[in-house]
């Protein structure tokens, strides 16, 4: 009975821990809907490196949505390591779609270092023109507002970065929904917490903007060619350069459709082992903020009574309606059409349905399971390569022969089976 006790404390901290970050994403929609405008603010012009790499869900939409921007000046440079890439069709049907847009395809090989994001984006930001430059990820959608949104947090002369709040839409797969279901509870709570309560704005690589002389400062980005964690890091050199590092309250979409579980597993296996070699002990705080996790394990380590399935029960339940809660926030509910383009065609809108918060305590068990795995592997597998992820996420090749490479094909084994167990 002691153990169950144990865990039932441990579960509740959670819980409240959760709670806390659902106020903090409450606190900072309000604080959006609440804003004056934008219209005091200067807009300079701006650089948008896209790299790219395959065909992303919604992939042209996604891009189309920063052709259509309302802003007065701003160029999109489409980045790709090679002709052969599908996603280079695309990006060359949308600059045919949008001859008067000042847009570029850079096509350019570059193996500067091990992070092949770092790589796809260095010589795009060769050719960019302008001294504000905005990265952001293929797989996002946003609003015509969005570059006025986030460049009139620049108006403050000692910022040096601009991230973004994201919030997952899509949802036709079982990977896809448990993503979408993470983003917008585990990842946007944690982000809305940390800026609230501590003080440590979260950098999500999905949407970065910056000045050139700020980012020239700190190494440019051949500092970070051999970082996982190439975002976070470069948020850390800019507070520690003495630049702010500003959370905006603006909220982006991460489309994600067709995910399969297997994919869904390994992404957040690499995240795990990137924010344990990142926060060290900080890391064993996500295990007790898994209220369902924690919930379960006394059925497990002590009996299957009716005690331990009624709480693990209560807690799903109360997870389930948490999710739904900040669906609603942040408006992932939301459904509706827009029309664009010269023949009027309509583009969607996505969104997330309400019926897949169900699936948050399956989703909570399968991280929960994924939260050791960091603990006992140190490889990371992206884009086909295998590295060694070290101290702040550093990378290193991975021996692709001797003794210690059988170590990592076990461990690859394992994983596979999981995925398809899970």
């Amino acid at each position: 009975m002691e153990i169950f006790y144990v865990f039932a404390g441990l579960t509740i901290l959670g819980l409240t821990g959760y709670g806390l970050q659902i106020w903090s994403v409450r606190a900072a929609f309000r604080e959006r809907d609440s804003d004056s405008g934008c219209e005091d603010v200067n807009f300079p012009p701006v650089s948008i490196l896209k790299p790219m790499k395959g065909l992303d869900d919604n992939l042209f939409d996604n891009l189309d949505s920063f052709c259509r921007q309302d802003y007065p000046e701003y160029e999109i440079v489409f980045s790709l390591q090679d002709y052969n890439d599908p996603a280079y069709k695309v990006a060359r049907k949308l600059k045919e779609k949008y001859p008067e847009k000042d847009i570029s395809l850079i096509v350019e090989r570059c193996d500067a270092g091990l992070n092949p994001k770092v790589n796809n984006l260095i010589p795009a930001y060769k050719a960019a023109k302008y001294e504000l430059i905005l990265i952001s990820d293929s797989n996002v959608m946003v609003e015509m507002n969005y570059l006025k949104e986030i460049v009139r947090k620049m108006k403050d002369p000692n910022v040096g970065l601009v991230s973004n709040l994201i919030g997952g839409v899509g949802g036709q797969t079982l990977g896809s929904i448990f993503e979408n279901l993470h983003l917008n509870s585990f990842v946007i709570g944690s982000v809305c917490f940390l800026d609230r309560f501590l003080k440590m704005p979260c950098v999500v690589g999905k949407s970065m903007l910056m000045r050139k002389h700020d980012l020239e400062a700190i190494g440019g980005l051949k500092a970070v060619k051999d970082i996982l964690a190439e975002d976070y890091i470069i948020g850390k050199k800019m507070q520690k350069r003495g630049r702010k590092v500003i959370l905006s309250n603006h909220l982006i979409n991460n489309v994600n459709e067709y995910w399969g579980l297997k994919k869904f597993i390994n992404r957040h296996t690499r995240w795990g082992k990137l924010r344990w070699k990142i926060g060290g002990i900080k890391y064993f705080s996500e295990l007790v903020g898994n209220a369902v996790f924690m919930s379960c394990i006394p059925i497990l380590l002590w009996e299957p009574s009716k005690i331990t399935i009624s709480f693990a029960a209560f807690v799903s339940f109360m997870k389930i309606l948490g999710d739904y809660y900040l669906g609603r926030i942040i408006g992932t509910w939301r459904t509706e059409t827009r029309r664009s383009g010269e023949n009027e065609s309509s583009i969607r809108q996505f969104s997330h349905s309400p019926v897949h918060c169900l699936l948050s305590p399956v989703k909570d068990l399968i991280i929960g399971l994924i939260w050791f795995v960091p603990l006992l592997s140190d490889t990371v597998v992206w884009r086909g390569n295998r590295y060694i992820i070290g101290k702040d996420s550093v990378l290193s090749t991975c021996p692709e022969g001797g003794v210690l490479s059988w170590r990592y094909r076990l461990i690859d084994v394992v994983r596979a089976r999981f995925a398809r167990v899970a």
